[in-house]
């Protein structure tokens, strides 16, 4: 891939907010959101393959009230296409990359999953509208602790979080059907590969902070061997930790 077709591609999954303030003129913010979404699937096709997202993952997205997931400051643009800052140097991630990760792990109604960056819970949010139970770890004690208020606020009982280094996953609850990881590190973490079921996936971020990173899945086989797709170039806040 050219360095211009990565700059484009990096510009059609942040584009749609340009047009916010007049879109949401003729329509409800959610709606906007999700046709927003609907565009972005439609338009990163070529590369990631799919078209479309999800009928179940595009009906939570529907159920999920992001409002409640951004600062007040930030409640004017919460239905914007776009990334919001949550403080400590985080981000919400744009709704488009939250219905891609969550439409490749495949969740089914049975699943345990497992978040590594919980941020402001609204991933977890989502995934606790598809799964059995949502496992998320946060390393930002102070975000953990706004998380963990706003999803109980909410009503959800099924997803469990706690203040931790990601890089470590959660072992005590292993394996796990799926692993969603929220920022990016340089390779995938072996340990959250040991923590993962034979036949689940994983999505990811890979590639160096601020520079040329690739949202990737990953499969683990019946046999314990692991594949890896790249599924669209992406940016996203660093991994951190004691690794």
């Amino acid at each position: 891939m050219t360095a211009n077709t990565y700059r484009w591609l990096l510009t059609i999954v942040a584009c749609c907010a340009a047009g916010s303030t007049f879109a949401q003129s003729m329509d409800g913010p959610m709606e906007y959101m999700i046709k927003e979404i609907a565009a972005d699937f439609a338009a990163t096709a070529e590369y990631t393959g799919v078209e479309r997202g999800d009928p179940r993952v595009m009906a939570a997205m529907r159920r999920v009230p992001r409002e409640e997931f951004v600062p007040d400051t930030q409640r004017a643009a919460a239905y914007f296409n776009r990334p919001l800052s949550i403080g400590h140097g985080q981000t919400i991630s744009q709704p488009f990359i939250v219905a891609l990760m969550t439409h490749f792990l495949a969740p089914e109604a049975t699943d345990r999953v497992l978040e590594i960056g919980t941020g402001s819970g609204y991933q977890a949010a989502v995934l606790g509208e598809l799964v059995h139970s949502v496992y998320s770890v946060e390393i930002i004690p102070e975000l953990a602790a706004q998380a963990a208020e706003t999803l109980k606020s909410m009503g959800y009982a099924n997803i469990y979080t706690r203040v931790g280094d990601g890089w470590h996953g959660w072992p005590e609850n292993k394996p796990y059907d799926g692993i969603i990881v929220t920022a990016a590190g340089p390779d995938i973490p072996p340990l959250l590969v040991d923590q993962l079921k034979p036949g689940g996936r994983m999505v990811l971020p890979l590639g160096e902070p601020y520079a040329g990173q690739m949202l990737t899945l990953v499969s683990k086989e019946e046999s314990g061997e692991i594949t890896t797709r790249d599924l669209l170039p992406v940016a996203f806040v660093p991994l951190t930790g004691e690794h």
